[in-house]
């Protein structure tokens, strides 16, 4: 386990608070999220998707999610239209490799057997995590529609085809149909008084 090696990964990850996901500017978007605000949500969301299937580890998907775009500090966030042209998959995969060389023989076996899970699907827990990553963006595109992106129900539809898990199919039918603002519309307290 090498230190330095440690400290300058740790700087390495705030790239991706700086990495917006590009995608959403084709439509329209000018100030999209980052992949960092994309991955702490998924993590949450995969952690909720585990625990709702029932026979995944909700800690083992919430660490896939923490972890699964970690090369794109190096290669950036790839939209799907670059994506018909090359893939950067490889440079992802290589990019994290890279990455977690020198942070100690646990973290690199553990890290890269998560990030295999994942991207090949094939492991209950691998499954669940690329819902929660793929239902973490419809959640996304809906407050862009919300906002009034229209173009942003293409994301809907793709994450909606391509879900897996009964618990996500769930979650995105009711999403579908909930104002991304439904949340804090109870909790909403007047302070003012009358005067008459």
């Amino acid at each position: 386990m090498n230190t330095k090696k440690i400290v300058n990964f740790i700087f390495e990850l705030s790239q991706l608070k700086r990495q917006r996901h590009t995608g959403f500017l084709l439509a329209g978007v000018k100030n999209p999220d980052t992949v960092a605000e994309h991955s702490l949500r998924a993590a949450q969301i995969g952690y909720i998707l585990a625990v709702m299937e029932g026979d995944a580890n909700p800690e083992k998907v919430a660490s896939m999610m923490i972890i699964h775009d970690n090369g794109e500090a190096r290669v950036g966030d790839q939209h799907k239209v670059s994506a018909r042209y090359f893939s950067q998959k490889e440079g992802e995969k290589t990019a994290f490799s890279e990455q977690i060389q020198g942070l100690g023989e646990e973290i690199e076996k553990k890290w890269t057997e998560y990030f295999l899970e994942y991207e090949n699907r094939n492991t209950k827990e691998g499954v669940v995590a690329k819902d929660a990553d793929w239902l973490e963006v419809a959640f996304q595109a809906k407050e862009y529609l919300d906002m009034g992106y229209k173009s942003s129900q293409d994301w809907i539809n793709n994450v909606e085809k391509a879900l897996e898990t009964e618990s996500a199919k769930k979650i995105i039918k009711i999403m579908k149909d909930t104002e991304f603002t439904d949340w804090w519309k109870d909790l909403k307290k007047m302070t003012y008084k009358k005067l008459n």
